[in-house]
């Protein structure tokens, strides 16, 4: 089983990148080498097409070729990966583009898939036994316990608890797609925006200096407001569809009662919120690696949650995953393709940070969140903040549009508190909009799919996500922001 879990995580790296990674030139140095990436100045639009092309493959290859896209989108990823490095280090030397590739993946990539791998790990343990009866009324009740969970777990913990039992409740049924969607909207999103537990850009709020509880004072109305009316939407739709629905939902034949298999799981996922809490309050050093800046109490968190993933998975019985429905293809999936987003996305990320200096090809996105007189508009701070971060990575966005507002924690949460409200909710709520835009989203999409669920393509997802979405963040915009 050990040798099983190792092999697992390791197919998880794009050959191409470890490569890269792995180089002869990758050294280890108390004092930061003084290695330094690119200039986000320095960068035209085109330096934007790797990111672009990656989310058109995303979108329209599986259309295209289904079981083509299923065998080979971790190659497809790589490829985009090296067209963003090759002209990176014809452009500005090998030394800035490792820097950058190390500085991508030793502090964002590696922190996050190490996260997702022990919350899908530990999570994927745990299993809702008994007959779970798939009606508008459980559902909308398995949603709303997502929703108030996904603050104090994270999103990822929420998402990969119950999406299993409410897939496996409404198995009987042809009509259920919009039951994974609305999942993905509530349970993998705007759930997350009470603590900085919750979702990441809310923790780098919170390392930043924002209080824990400041969100959850701030966005309770309005997190509450989005949450009711989709729950709202959904009862209403799931109850029509159910009206139309041809198949006839099985009995309880009472072989089994309701109850949790593998409670042991829930202990180990406290140990993941206790890891993370840990990694943001204690400080025990720094080092470097190639001039890329590192904390020690980083290192430890992640070594603590592959510890609790290994530990869940020893502990946990092959029959109770197997019953549970438990494979590694999700989290799979989500590695690979996000092995080579985190790399496309270089560009764009460094762009946008010097257009929040007022330099480079972007300083029309961030001149766009102040008027004439410089002061903040909230609404251009709510919506390009979401916008942005329903494509890239949510938490740096955040950051950005954080120092762009200033930068200060105390002068944001007094003053200046409905643009730290904005740029919270804004990175929160729009993870929804696309399967990209947080990391379970993509995770719930594929174990729908092998639940046998059609789930919309890439383009498809983002017509229900707007139609419904959009107007009700219009809402939020006139009521709160």
């Amino acid at each position: 089983m050990v040798r099983t879990f190792i092999q697992r995580f390791m197919r998880i790296i794009p050959a191409t990148l470890l490569f890269i990674l792995l180089t002869p030139q990758l050294i280890f140095a108390s004092e930061g080498g003084g290695h330094h990436g690119i200039e986000g100045s320095d960068l035209s639009l085109w330096w934007t097409l790797p990111f672009a092309g990656i989310l058109l493959s995303i979108a329209i290859a599986p259309l295209i070729n289904e079981k083509w896209w299923h065998h080979n989108f971790g190659k497809v990823s790589a490829g985009w990966a090296l067209l963003m490095v090759v002209p990176m280090i014809v452009s500005f030397g090998f030394e800035a583009t490792l820097y950058e590739v190390l500085h991508a993946y030793l502090l964002e990539y590696f922190p996050f898939i190490i996260l997702l791998l022990a919350l899908f790990t530990i999570s994927g343990g745990v299993r809702i036994k008994g007959y779970l009866k798939g009606t508008p009324e459980v559902n909308t009740a398995i949603l709303l316990l997502g929703t108030i969970l996904a603050s104090w777990m994270g999103t990822t913990g929420a998402a990969m608890l119950l999406i299993r039992p409410i897939l496996r409740a409404n198995a009987w049924r042809d009509n259920k797609k919009h039951i994974v969607i609305f999942f993905i909207f509530l349970v993998a999103n705007v759930g997350g925006s009470l603590t900085p537990l919750g979702d990441p850009p809310l923790f780098l709020g919170f390392l930043q200096g924002v209080g824990f509880f400041w969100t959850t004072s701030h966005l309770f109305f309005e997190m509450t407001f989005v949450a009711v009316i989709l729950l709202v939407l959904y009862y209403i739709l799931d109850r029509y569809l159910l009206s139309k629905e041809t198949n006839t939902q099985p009995q309880d034949d009472g072989s089994e009662p309701l109850g949790i298999e593998g409670g042991i799981n829930l202990v180990l996922i406290l140990g993941v919120v206790g890891a993370v809490l840990f990694s943001g309050l204690v400080h025990l050093g720094e080092f470097s690696v190639y001039g890329v800046h590192m904390t020690i109490e980083n290192v430890v968190r992640d070594i603590a949650l592959l510890i609790l993933a290994w530990v869940s998975w020893k502990v946990t019985s092959k029959e109770s995953r197997a019953a549970n429905g438990f494979n590694w293809f999700p989290i799979e999936e989500v590695a690979k393709l996000f092995a080579g987003i985190f790399i496309t996305i270089i560009a764009p990320l460094s762009m946008l940070k010097a257009a929040n200096h007022g330099e480079g090809a972007l300083t029309f996105v961030t001149n766009a969140v102040f008027d004439s007189n410089g002061d903040p508009i909230n609404s251009m701070f709510f919506w390009i903040t979401g916008l942005l971060s329903a494509f890239l990575d949510n938490a740096p966005t955040y950051l950005v549009f954080f120092n762009a507002a200033g930068g200060d924690a105390q002068h944001l949460m007094t003053d200046m508190s409905h643009t730290l409200m904005a740029v919270s909710s804004g990175a929160v709520f729009f993870g929804a909009l696309t399967y990209i835009g947080n990391a379970p989203n993509f995770m719930v999409k594929s174990i729908a799919e092998q639940n046998d669920v059609k789930m919309p393509s890439f383009g498809g997802y983002m017509v229900w996500s707007a139609g419904i979405l959009v107007p009700i963040y219009l809402l939020v915009t006139i009521l709160f922001i």
